[in-house]
């Protein structure tokens, strides 16, 4: 403990500095979110749902150390031990409703108890909370965007394993965003050495089965890059109704169906060997694995200033003509954009443990609070915020300086007059005011 009250700067002899302003926090911006997951039952239903198979009498329960970690996670706070740091912490103890947050050593525990039936547990708190969302909200169409990703680990955690795609050591997990919205549908820790489709229609069947009891008359569309051009994808995906486009990695028959717009290119290209050219093409196509041929789509292109010709090619059951399917396949791109801001934003990496149920339990905890917080984008930030990344909504609007007057009826938290966004606050504040309570 320091014994000076005043420490004078040697750069400006008039200022001075100490640690006595009394009750201070800069994460005010969590009211937001607390209020936000308070209209859509998050707290009610992490209390009735989530609890580790575990009989002792504990200080800190089960659905309070989860809610403690999500927020934490939302402030930025990603690793357990941060949690001695913010024992304390003023705004996180008001938002739980406590007097001192669980330490690192109860938090680790805490994940230690995790299991099977907990992994069943954070299925059904997603589902829930998406129903209330879309009852909010309900969507027309949902994009089911299909990827895999390597999440690094630097131990010998139980799964890891090395992956020749990534050249590196880690998990190997299988996401499904909706690519119109960013919400991340599902996730699933694989071992690192598995290939990208490996599982992939066991993955996606209870979802499919979710869309279609629940919200039938929403449209679903499903695109995937090569790795998950599978025959039991297309047949699960015509089987239940999807619409889908998955690319073809090139091959020799390919390259014959496609020499039609190879010529039709070479005709467009005949005087002019230096400018950027493009051609889209369709057949039917069946590959030995397939039962039957299917459609096609091709784009052929000769980059500026090349002479050889890329091609790209496309499966499909959809109606749109070529250049729309070749269109609606490349923007998903988008997705690698939410990959990033889960791994970056929200730490997906944080698989720490041996033990690879309790690592999964860690990705879904994660995942839920990355869900929380696209929700709270999407429905109720300001329009001028609702394309910022977790990264800048922090900055602007969640480290928020404030300081804590607690009176006999009120704790009162007055947050910096200079802040540069308390209209987007107020508004923030007044959209989820505007929200139906769910339960």
């Amino acid at each position: 403990m320091y014994s000076l009250n005043n420490l004078h700067l040697e750069s400006n002899s008039k200022i001075k500095l100490n640690f006595n302003g009394g009750d201070l926090s800069s994460d005010s911006g969590l009211f937001l979110i607390k209020e936000f997951a308070h209209k859509i039952g998050f707290h009610k239903l992490t209390k009735k749902t989530f609890k580790t198979n575990d009989t002792a009498n504990r200080n800190h329960k089960d659905d309070e150390n989860l809610c403690q970690m999500i927020y934490q996670i939302l402030a930025g706070y990603f690793n357990d031990d941060d949690a001695d740091e913010l024992t304390n912490e003023p705004v996180l103890n008001t938002i739980l409703n406590k007097d001192g947050l669980a330490s690192q050593p109860t938090l680790s525990r805490f994940f230690n108890r995790m299991d099977e039936d907990t992994l069943k547990q954070f299925e059904e708190i997603m589902r829930h909370l998406r129903n209330n969302i879309y009852s909010v909200n309900s969507p027309e169409m949902v994009l089911l965007d299909l990827d895999s990703t390597l999440l690094n680990t630097y131990g010998k955690q139980e799964g890891v394993g090395y992956n020749y795609h990534y050249s590196a050591n880690g998990y190997h997990p299988l996401l499904c965003y909706d690519g119109l919205t960013g919400d991340l549908l599902k996730a699933e820790l694989r071992d690192g050495t598995v290939y990208s489709s490996t599982g992939v229609t066991e993955f996606l069947q209870p979802l499919l089965d979710e869309y279609q009891e629940n919200y039938p008359n929403t449209k679903l569309y499903l695109r995937g890059d090569s790795g998950f051009a599978k025959p039991d994808l297309f047949i699960q995906a015509e089987t239940n109704g999807i619409s889908y486009a998955i690319r073809l990695k090139a091959n020799q028959n390919l390259y014959r169906l496609s020499e039609a717009a190879d010529s039709t290119l070479n005709d467009i290209t005949r005087n002019n060997k230096v400018d950027y050219a493009v051609v889209y093409d369709e057949f039917y196509y069946q590959a030995a694995s397939w039962e039957y041929p299917r459609r096609v789509v091709v784009k052929v292109e000769k980059p500026y200033n090349q002479f050889n010709y890329q091609h790209a090619f496309i499966v499909t059951n959809m109606d749109l003509g070529p250049k729309d399917i070749l269109m609606f396949y490349c923007n998903r791109g988008k997705m690698e954009n939410f990959i990033k801001e889960s791994k970056n934003g929200f730490n997906f990496n944080s698989t720490s443990s041996y033990n690879k149920i309790v690592n999964s339990n860690r990705l879904q905890l994660h995942v839920l609070a990355y869900n929380l917080f696209n929700w709270f984008r999407r429905l109720v930030l300001p329009k001028s915020m609702k394309k910022m990344q977790i990264d800048t909504i922090r900055i602007k609007l969640i480290k928020i300086a404030s300081r804590i007057i607690n009176t006999a009826r009120y704790i009162i938290f007055k947050l910096c007059s200079s802040c540069p966004y308390q209209k987007e606050f107020y508004e923030t504040l007044g959209n989820i005011r505007l929200l139906p309570k769910l339960e």
